[in-house]
């Protein structure tokens, strides 16, 4: 009888441990919220971009996502033209972003570290970012003044 009440509680004090674990971790680690797509291109490259159009979308973005399509990406839509700033907390991959700004134009590229907080920010009044792997706009010879076509409407 014993030797059962010993059983019946290492199991309930892992049950607990369990749901204590899985309590801790912020939501969006446990769900990775699907996006609407959209297909975007940037003269001979077609990109399948999700598209982060509301607050709680840009705020999630790509967090937690462990891998991305080498052609797939995310653009994050600004309803006001601004001097946006980018973050990677809580981004598992390293990225690279585009800001672009209201006609489709890039205005700058910049290259970002996994799980850091340092600021990328928009050298102008941006309207849309525009995250892809790392290192992609550079690999394809994409630069500043590009235009992107596609882009969701403001």
């Amino acid at each position: 009888m014993n030797n059962m009440r010993k059983i019946r509680a290492t199991c309930l004090t892992a049950a607990f441990a369990a749901i204590a674990a899985v309590a801790a971790t912020p939501v969006a680690a446990q769900e990775i919220q699907q996006l609407p797509v959209t297909s975007l291109n940037i003269g001979i490259h077609v990109i399948k971009a999700e598209v982060a159009h509301t607050d709680a979308q840009r705020e999630q973005g790509l967090m937690f996502r462990k891998k991305m399509g080498s052609n797939e990406g995310m653009v994050f839509v600004f309803d006001n033209p601004a001097g946006i700033c980018m973050w990677m907390k809580n981004t598992l991959i390293p990225l690279s972003v585009a800001f672009i700004d209201a006609k489709g134009a890039i205005l700058n590229v910049e290259e970002m570290k996994a799980q850091t907080l340092d600021s990328h920010c928009a050298q102008g009044a941006a309207s849309y970012a525009l995250e892809m792997n790392k290192s992609w706009f550079k690999d394809k010879n994409i630069k500043a003044g590009a235009v992107i076509q596609g882009l969701p409407q403001l």
